[in-house]
């Protein structure tokens, strides 16, 4: 397979996130006890809202506003985070399918089931007034048929019949958290739906199972669980949030519907269990997956005999589901007998072999039999600069090249000279290139210099397409928006520091710098700002803001030390073009802000080590297999503020121990600080290193020395 890529040029990229995302045995569910419902006193509701679903006329290359028709509205609770899901598809019949989340807010129930119904909480809390209620569209995949009039109508198979009491006719199937991504099979009719889970680090006995996502694949309409079952039906317990005490396993054959937040049935169907299921750690039932948390639904390839196409995928992959995964990258096509048995799981791409960082968010088959991916793009919530779409071709020999552009300029006031360069781009045979620019999109070949100048005379916006071609005539190609007439804003935090460290309920006070270029004022009032809780590699968004300068109270939104999470500061601003006809743009900026404490096996690259399973560790994993001169390393970490660091380390009894070396940007780094590992006698024991700040940002990297052999574990760390 080869890839082609549009995106732009890398030169505008907003600095990247810097990220890291076993089954149990479990008794049969008894029934929960016999509670009746109560009525519960009045309470402080979020504001209310809706996500509107309507129709528009595309004509002429452009949407036709004045068009609309309103075809459905999802109530929603403004003001809380998160899950909305949101896609949509057609099937062979006409019918629109439509993806919605539970809507309700996670961070309070620990990573487990968000089912809080006490008196006088906020029912934002409670998923059971969402995705367990069969009087409500979130948390659901709906089914209906639009006419032409944009009203709609219910087709037959859905979940209720129309006219039954406390239900939502529209709804197809039920029992999801966030539906995010979705495909229908166009000649089976059947749904491949991928549901986010909940944060877990581990199983809980008290309160339900770890962190799991499910591949759904829906042949009828049905119950899928959530918030009371997940993956195979595994259970959560009732649990009382008040009190701090768990009930009875919910029963998953006889879901029960207690929450005074409910306004739909109180017995609702079975639980049905996921077609596929998988957890962060890894799921044994399905390996091939390896450890993620971000699932996406996505198509089911048809190969086509009769379709002239040099670059459709071959009949071996006629019929297999393509799963695939936000935070890992990878492809995995899925091969499944007609009664839906999974027979294998295969792997087109592992997220490691594409040419740039990538985060597929959608992808579908093209009537040309390759396949598209849509690439999200390094920047949270405020738009990304090198978001861009793969194309994946099938090439059973030569390999197609992959065309990149860089640019040192993509906005400025005429004339605006740009200098840019494609000899980055790259050969799977390392065959020499030829090089084709054209520079205003007009078919022409400007350039066929590798890295080549350009003075854009006149103001507007031109796509800059360079294709490159290798020997056998095999071909692929990049572009570069330029804009002509105004420039692009700059924006850059002042506070906090990129990398600076917090503990779970500092008030951080930020503060944005921007400028823009061509000297027209900015605008504060249009600052927009956000605070967003990285959890592995997704993220939750948790506040925003607008204006120049204000502060954020950080939290760890429910999670705990054992989990790999981070804080995102954004900023973006839109200008006010300095010419007439020349479209307004965009700046943006980004930061990371790191915790306190950390888990070791959390490193973003390493060298000779490995996690492994430990009971008795934090998070129950631990950075074992230490040995002389190897190193893990974490970024990005300002370290203002610090004066030491504290280590949770292990020796095995009469263990050799060792030290940890604490070193900026590289193993053999300036030397910030050391601390020394002794016999511990297998139990887990504090050492800590005095450390130097050496001013600005960095990666941490710690370097372990001692003798031969293995020195000792490494769980944790505390930055003080």
């Amino acid at each position: 397979m080869t890839r082609t890529a549009c995106r732009p040029s890398p030169s505008t990229r907003t600095s990247p996130t810097t990220t890291g995302c076993t089954p149990t045995t479990h008794p049969r569910c008894p029934p929960p006890p016999a509670t009746p419902r109560t009525t519960a006193p009045p309470r402080t509701s979020p504001p209310t809202g809706y996500d509107q679903l309507s129709r528009f006329t595309f004509s002429g290359g452009t949407f036709d506003l004045g068009s609309e028709q309103k075809i459905m509205q999802v109530a929603t609770d403004r003001g809380q985070c998160c899950h909305v899901a949101g896609d949509i598809h057609f099937d062979s019949a006409g019918n629109l399918l439509l993806s919605t989340g539970g809507d309700t807010n996670p961070f309070s129930s620990d990573g487990y089931s968000p089912i809080d119904s006490r008196p006088g909480r906020n029912p934002a809390y409670d998923e059971q007034r969402a995705a367990a209620n069969t009087n409500d569209l979130r948390g659901k995949l709906l089914r209906i048929k639009v006419k032409p009039d944009g009203s709609y109508t219910v087709p037959k198979g859905n979940l209720f019949r129309p006219g039954t009491a406390k239900t939502r006719p529209e709804i197809y199937a039920m029992g999801f958290r966030n539906p995010f991504r979705f495909s229908i099979d166009q000649k089976t009719g059947v749904v491949y739906l991928a549901d986010y889970g909940p944060d877990a680090g581990a199983a809980d006995p008290q309160r339900g199972p770890e962190n799991t996502v499910e591949y759904n694949r829906i042949t009828k309409a049905g119950n899928f669980g959530w918030p009371y079952c997940i993956g195979d039906n595994t259970p959560y317990r009732q649990y009382d949030f008040a009190t701090g005490t768990s009930g009875d396993l919910f029963d998953c054959a006889h879901p029960v519907n207690n929450s005074p937040n409910n306004t739909g049935l109180v017995d609702l169907p079975p639980a049905q269990p996921a077609w596929i299921w998988n957890h962060y750690a890894g799921n044994p039932e399905f390996p091939q997956l390896g450890g993620q948390g971000a699932p996406m639904g996505g198509p089911v390839y048809h190969y086509n005999a009769g379709l002239d196409s040099s670059v459709k995928f071959p009949k071996s992959y006629d019929g297999k589901f393509f799963a695939y995964d936000f935070s890992q990258a990878w492809i995995k096509p899925v091969t499944s007998d007609g009664k839906g048995a999974v027979q294998a799981i295969d792997t087109l791409t592992s997220g490691h072999d594409w040419a740039h960082l990538v985060e597929p968010i959608d992808a579908q088959f093209g009537p040309d039999g390759s396949l598209y991916v849509l690439d999200y793009g390094s920047a949270w919530f405020g738009g990304s600069l090198d978001a861009a779409l793969y194309k994946i071709e099938y090439a059973p020999g030569d390999k197609a090249p992959t065309a990149q552009i860089t640019a040192d300029a993509t906005s400025g006031k005429a004339p605006l000279t740009v200098h840019f360069k494609g000899s980055d781009s790259t050969d799977p045979e390392g065959d020499q290139l030829s090089y084709a620019w054209d520079f205003n999109a007009d078919g022409t070949v400007d350039s066929t210099s590798a890295d080549p100048t350009y003075a854009y005379p006149d103001n507007g916006q031109y796509h800059a397409r360079l294709t490159v071609t290798d020997p056998s005539g095999k071909s692929g190609s990049a572009a570069a928006l330029v804009t002509v007439g105004n420039t692009a804003p700059e924006l850059h935090f002042t506070s906090p520091v990129n990398g600076k460290v917090f503990k779970d309920g500092d008030v951080v006070d930020w503060q944005v710098a921007v400028t823009d270029p061509d000297g027209t004022p900015v605008d504060c009032s249009k600052v927009q700002v956000g605070y967003s809780l990285g959890h592995d590699e997704h993220s939750h968004n948790l506040a925003q803001a607008t204006g120049c300068s204000g502060s954020f109270t950080m939290t760890a939104a429910g999670h705990t030390a054992t989990d790999d999470f981070y804080g995102i500061f954004t900023a973006s601003y839109t200008d006010t073009s300095a010419t007439s006809g020349v479209p307004d743009l965009t700046g943006s900026t980004q930061i990371v802000l790191q915790p306190d404490a950390r888990q070791a096996e959390f490193y973003r690259d390493q060298s000779g080590v490995q996690t492994t399973a430990d009971s008795s560790a934090q998070g129950a994993q631990t950075v074992s297999g230490i040995g002389n001169g190897d190193w893990i390393e974490f970024d990005p970490y300002n370290l203002q503020g610090v004066t030491r660091i504290d280590f949770s380390a292990a020796t095995a009894a009469g263990g050799p121990g060792g030290t940890i070396e604490v070193h900026a940007d590289a193993p053999d780094g300036p030397l910030l600080g050391s601390a020394a590992v002794g016999d511990t006698a297998g139990a887990y024991a504090t050492t800590s290193a005095a450390v130097t700040d050496p001013g600005g940002t960095h990666s941490l990297y710690f370097v372990f020395t001692g003798g031969s052999g293995d020195l000792f574990t490494l769980d944790a760390f505390t930055l003080g």
